[in-house]
Order: structure tokens, then sequence, then C-alpha cells
């Protein structure tokens, strides 16, 4: 049985703005300008870790460093 979902503003604005789109270049144009406002704001909040000291280069390290595969059982 499907359940039902409730839309909030912020996706039924972008099915709006689907709807009128006549093309998969128009689609995959505004799915590119979507990738890019969300990388813009992780890149902003990573300047912003970095500026307040919350990351640093012993951070970065640290998380190249881990290993986060999930064990085995044998």
């Amino acid at each position: 049985m499907l359940q039902s979902v409730e839309l909030n503003k912020a996706q039924l604005s972008i099915l709006r703005l689907l709807s009128r789109m006549d093309t998969e270049e128009k689609v995959e144009e505004l799915r590119q300008v979507i990738s890019n406002y969300y990388a813009k704001k992780a890149t902003e909040e990573m300047d912003r870790l970095w500026d307040s000291g919350e990351w640093s280069e012993v951070k970065n390290e640290a998380v190249l460093e881990e290993h986060l595969r999930t064990p085995y059982k044998k």
C-alpha cells in the first residue's frame, strides 16, 4: 500500500518548475544549478569551520586515515 506524503512549499515549487520544462536539457540545466547551489553552501561551511578553528589540517589527515567500512563477521 502506498503512503500519502505531504510535500512542503519548496518541493511544490520545484515540481512547478519541472512541469514547465519541455526538454531533458532544461531539466539537466536546473539539476546543475541546484548542484552548484549545494556545492557553494558546502564550501562556505567548510570555510567557516576552517576560519573558526573547528577544522584543521590535523583533522583533515585524521579523516583520511579513518577506516569507515563495516567489518564483516567471518
